[in-house]
């Protein structure tokens, strides 16, 4: 199971400097990949449609996020191995042709070190900011994934759909990556199975509980078997989020990866053992370290202490 690491993108900690520091440490300590996900708006009156908690306002790391591709941008410039993803971008809120261009470039940048994952997201609020209906977003999914692949692919270019068309033309730069960047696709609804055996190069998972990643990697490579594809090149990667403690925390229904360093790395061996492909370790939701009211310093310290205990060769 390879290692990654989510860069600072919420709150006071996610400066372009303490991006640097930490890609570059991470980058030496044999990390695979770095992440960044994405946030538009923190709306002052939500409406009812936060999964985790419905009704409640947003977590507070939400408030203040900086845009991924652009901090990608500056990170790949002072990178030189690492990989560089998107956990997740919610790809619809654009229209899929600006987006190709944005990424195609992105790999160019990066000389060919992108992965890109997406999904729907959650919130109605964003979309209304958009101006993307909410309504029959899997589909738009499903034919914004399709024209990506078309627009990504060898010229001439067309495509024709219910939600995006592309008239035949010339799609210029390419990425980087032949045919494309790696595309991974987040969520959790029985569509999301389908859409990335079908669509896909892989699958990332939000903050999975240890007792389904087990069934969730079973049925992801049984769907991309019978898709008639290669399990064995289908990537699975999970977030982890992170909360270090003082003390080991007590109790069977301890959360994975929160507690002290001996509970953390044995929480680590376990998603190993459950069968990801990656694991990468998310300190953002930590209000303590990704909220706008964080002591940055603080912040960094105690990323830099995880990134190097944790690190691959440790």
């Amino acid at each position: 199971m390879q290692l990654g690491f989510c860069l600072p993108f919420a709150g006071s900690w996610a400066t372009p400097d303490n991006q640097v520091t930490l890609a570059r440490r991470a980058e030496e300590l044999g990390y695979s990949t770095l992440w960044l996900a994405q946030r538009l708006i923190y709306p002052t009156e939500p409406r009812n449609d936060y999964p985790q908690a419905p009704g409640q306002p947003w977590p507070a790391p939400f408030e203040q996020v900086v845009d991924p591709i652009v901090t990608l941008t500056h990170v790949a410039g002072a990178t030189g191995r690492i990989r560089l993803g998107t956990a997740t971008l919610l790809a619809v809120y654009v229209p899929p042709v600006v987006l190709a261009k944005q990424l195609a470039t992105l790999d160019l940048v990066s000389d060919g070190r992108l992965d890109v994952g997406v999904s729907l997201g959650w919130s109605q609020d964003e979309y209304a900011a958009c101006g993307v209906p909410f309504k029959e977003r899997g589909a738009r999914l499903d034919e914004y994934l399709r024209c990506l692949h078309a627009l990504w692919a060898d010229d001439p270019v067309e495509f024709s759909g219910r939600f995006y068309s592309v008239p035949r033309s010339l799609f210029r730069p390419k990425p980087r990556q032949r045919p494309r960047p790696p595309l991974l696709v987040g969520g959790y609804a029985p569509a999301t199975v389908r859409r990335a055996a079908t669509l896909c190069d892989g699958y990332i998972g939000g903050n999975v509980p240890l007792a389904r990643v087990v069934p969730v990697v079973e049925e992801l490579r049984a769907a991309v078997a019978d898709a008639g594809r290669d399990p064995a090149g289908f990537r699975i990667v999970c977030r982890g989020a992170v909360r270090l403690c003082d003390e080991p925390l007590d109790g069977d229904d301890r959360r994975p990866l929160w507690g002290s360093l001996d509970q953390i790395r044995a929480d680590v061996d376990r998603y190993r053992d459950a069968g990801l492909d990656e694991l990468f370790f998310e300190l953002n939701f930590d209000p303590s370290i990704g909220s706008v009211d964080a002591d940055p310093k603080a912040s960094m310290e105690t990323a830099l202490h995880l990134l190097e205990t944790l690190a691959p060769q440790s």
